[in-house]
Order: C-alpha cells, then structure tokens, then sequence
C-alpha cells in the first residue's frame, strides 16, 4: 500500500521538473529571441512558479500530516501493547543459526509487552546427524529406546515438550553438543508461549521426520506456538508452520508483525496467519482490551 511518502516523492520529483524547466526557459529567453517569443516563456515561467508554489504547499502538508500519522500510530502501538504479556515467560527457538534482524524484532515485540527478553533462546543444529545421535543416545540406559532410526520422531516430540514444559530435560542434557548450535537462559520453568524461527531451507529425510516430532512436541503441553518470519523472507517457513499447526506471522520486523505476535502470545484463544503476504489471513488479528486495572 502507498503512503504519504510515496506522494511526497512524486510531488518533489514533479517540482524538480519544474525547477528544472524555469531555468531551461530563462537561459532560451536570455538569447535574442523575439518579444512575442519572449513574452510567451515570460507568461509560463510565471505559471510554472505558481505551480511550483501551489506543490511546495502540498509538500508541507503532507509532511505534516505524515508526521502526525506517525505520532498516532507511535503512540496506538504503545498503548495497546503495553502490558499484554506481563509476567509471561517466552521462549524462542530457531531451527538453523540465527537471524538477527528476528531475533531483534521479537525481543523488541516482547520488551514491548511487558514481557522482558525471552526466558530461553535455543538454536538447533540442522541437518542433524543421526548416526552420531543414535550412539550417544545408546550409551544412556535410560534413553537408548530413542536410539534406533524409527524413533526419530518420537525423539523430537519429546525434545519439544521438554523445551516448553520446563521440567528435567534429560534428552537435551544428553544431546546438546549434538543439537544445540547456541543457547540463552535456562531450561526451567515452564514457558507461556513459544516463538519458532526456522533460518534454513526446507530439510527432507531423517532431518524432517525430526522436526516434525519436534513441532509437535511444542504443541503438546497447550501453551501458544507462533511460527514467525521476515516479510523479505526468501525461503517462506510458513506453510511448514501450518502444517505443524501453529499461527503465524510473516512480518515479524515490522510494527503490525510485533503487534500480532504478541496478541497471539498473549490470549491460546486467539490463532490464525497473519501479516503482509497472499498466505496471511489478515495483517493483524482481533485484538481485544485488557482487563481494566483496579485505581486508587
């Protein structure tokens, strides 16, 4: 969609033009040329300046109007997302190394919210490497019924539900130097919703029945799992993330992408795809008040 800036563009380029077109005119005027001749460039000279004041005030009132947009906008964004995940644990996983611009955005949205930076950020190794899980996974008596290929999927369910549910992580104890590429915070507690980013391409084979279990496992224990991405996103995830179940949004660096991420986050009622995209239903969901608080 064109905004303000689209038309001030114009209008600058047009008045350029004109500038442009009054000094060409006054240098014909300037050699010789006759009184009718003269008289006629005098004649659209004059017009051109009126025209180029009449766009200078155009100009302003845009930039002026923009301005206002932008401090009703600024300050809409405030209120309503002031608040709204306070006290809520967040945790964030990417599926591949990190995209910073993401990782940015989201903290951003959550700071925003009155959340506080994520509880805990993990960053998946991917593709994985089966071999090397299967003979780790053998010498834990306790986890050696994960270690054979058809239990890959089952492997990674329980890998998500103990991300989320905050409780011992023996499995991620026994394979961080094989799946975790970084990691930020604690295993514990529990999370109140969850953000997934995945910064690979798709993955096919033992890597894919491995992320499936995964995302399923994230959406056993009931809390929100929102699949996010940048609207410039080369390789979407977002029909992954549907296929997984989860609501999504694709703008996540923009303000309307924080703003529906942390609606989602903030009430398991409310789901659904949103953004800037053909796959969105909508830019942003039905956002509800909250509560009013108890004055003095």
């Amino acid at each position: 969609m064109f905004d303000f800036r689209y038309h001030v563009a114009s209008l600058a380029a047009i008045f350029f033009a004109l500038v442009i077109g009054i000094l060409v005119g006054v240098a014909l005027a300037s050699h010789g040329l006759g009184n009718t001749e003269r008289k006629r460039l005098e004649e659209d000279l004059r017009r051109a300046e009126s025209q180029a004041n009449v766009l200078r005030t155009q100009v302003a009132t845009l930039v002026n109007a923009g301005a206002a947009d932008r401090a009703f906008v600024e300050g809409t964004y405030r209120d309503v997302m002031a608040n709204r995940l306070k006290g809520k644990k967040i945790a964030v996983l990417f599926v591949g190394s990190s995209d910073n611009v993401s990782l940015s955005a989201i903290t951003q949205a959550l700071s925003d919210a009155t959340s506080g930076p994520p509880l805990r950020i993990r960053f998946i190794k991917v593709p994985i490497d089966p071999a090397a899980l299967s003979t780790r996974l053998a010498t834990k008596p306790l986890l050696a019924s994960y270690s054979t290929p058809d239990q890959l999927k089952n492997l990674g369910r329980h890998l998500g539900q103990e991300f989320v549910s905050g409780t011992d992580t023996p499995l991620w104890n026994a394979l961080q130097n094989l799946i975790v590429e970084e990691k930020v915070g604690p295993s514990k507690p529990k999370v109140d919703g969850v953000v997934i980013v995945r910064t690979v391409k798709p993955q096919t084979g033992p890597t894919a029945l491995f992320l499936k279990g995964l995302y399923a496992g994230l959406a056993d224990i009931g809390v929100p799992v929102i699949g996010v991405e940048r609207a410039s996103e080369a390789v979407s995830a977002i029909k992954a993330f549907h296929r997984a179940g989860f609501s999504t949004v694709d703008d996540i660096e923009m303000r309307s992408g924080k703003l529906a991420l942390v609606a989602l986050l903030a009430d398991p009622m409310l789901t659904g795809s949103y953004g800037i995209k053909k796959s969105a239903q909508a830019p942003l969901p039905a956002i509800a008040p909250l509560p009013a608080t108890a004055g003095g």
